[in-house]
């Protein structure tokens, strides 16, 4: 989760593109994972992952073998691993650089949307130092950046219709169902609205789920709650289902029993789809109960 300041700047971001607050939150936090810098050489810096594969496409013939001999670029995408902390990333994009300064950082996705250096032309940046400048200009740089991207790739009209499937296949490619990507969308803008917007979105819908609700946030309800092992009908109608399967959830991960669906119940899907839980109940249920019989 961001911490209020960054989420206040991402609300501002999301304002100035007319974008509903609350969807842009959902995105940047399911790409970012909540992550929003990193101290490098005692700077916070955007969060960046080099593409050894986009570098080796840029690049000329004489700088591509340079750069293989170096183990800095490949033909097969994930074949250049990135080092675990953003430090050591940063000094890797220095000794591509020393190669070929644009290409190398074209070859970085950048920031909280991780959104790709080679799209600069694109989404209408005079060069590729300017897409970084955004970046590096703190959350609501890197906010803009990924605002840019979405409105670009027209997926707005997803975003304020709240169709998480489509910005999910717009955004994270076709293998989104994997990760469970449009679910998580789901489930984060679910508590980002549940919180009746306070202190950062002064303006969300409240989005209090229970017996009676209906529509697109009950039906992504019910469909992460079949992703994770408490089937339901995806109807958009919260009915006695789809209030036993909340209760059912909230059991297993020790709420408070109510069967509604509020910021406490939600924060506990996020972590599920997260952690990657069962995906069977009553996988979930047997291990609840041996932590109950240990505790």
């Amino acid at each position: 989760m961001f911490t209020d300041e960054v989420a206040r700047e991402i609300t501002e971001v999301a304002r100035e593109f007319g974008l509903e607050p609350a969807a842009l939150l959902a995105i940047a936090e399911v790409e970012s994972s909540g992550r929003t810098f990193a101290i490098v050489n005692g700077r916070p810096e955007p969060l960046i992952r080099f593409e050894g594969h986009y570098f080796d496409r840029l690049l000329s013939a004489q700088n591509r073998a340079r750069a293989r001999a170096e183990n800095l670029a490949s033909p097969t995408a994930g074949a250049i691993a990135n080092p675990a902390s953003q430090a050591a990333r940063w000094r890797l994009v220095e000794q591509a650089s020393g190669i070929d300064r644009e290409a190398a950082l074209e070859s970085v996705s950048w920031g909280l949307g991780q959104v790709m250096g080679s799209h600069w032309a694109w989404l209408g940046f005079a060069g590729i130092d300017d897409l970084v400048a955004e970046a590096r200009l703190g959350a609501a740089g890197q906010a803009r950046l990924m605002a840019r991207y979405l409105d670009r790739s027209g997926l707005t009209k997803a975003m304020a219709a709240r169709d998480w499937e489509a910005v999910a296949r717009g955004y994270n490619g076709p293998s989104y169902r994997k990760s469970a990507y449009h679910l998580k969308l789901g489930a984060v803008y679910r508590r980002h609205t549940a919180t009746g917007g306070k202190p950062h979105t002064p303006d969300a819908r409240p989005a209090l789920l229970r017996r009676g609700s209906t529509g697109n946030s009950v039906r992504d309800l019910q469909q992460t709650l079949s992703a994770l092992g408490y089937p339901v009908k995806a109807d958009g109608m919260f009915g006695p289902a789809t209030e036993r399967a909340v209760r059912a959830f909230q059991r297993d991960h020790r709420l408070a029993v109510d069967g509604t669906a509020g910021p406490a119940t939600l924060r506990a899907i996020t972590r599920a789809l997260q952690l990657g839980a069962p995906t069977s109940g009553f996988w979930t249920r047997l291990l609840s109960w041996f932590r109950r019989l240990w505790d």
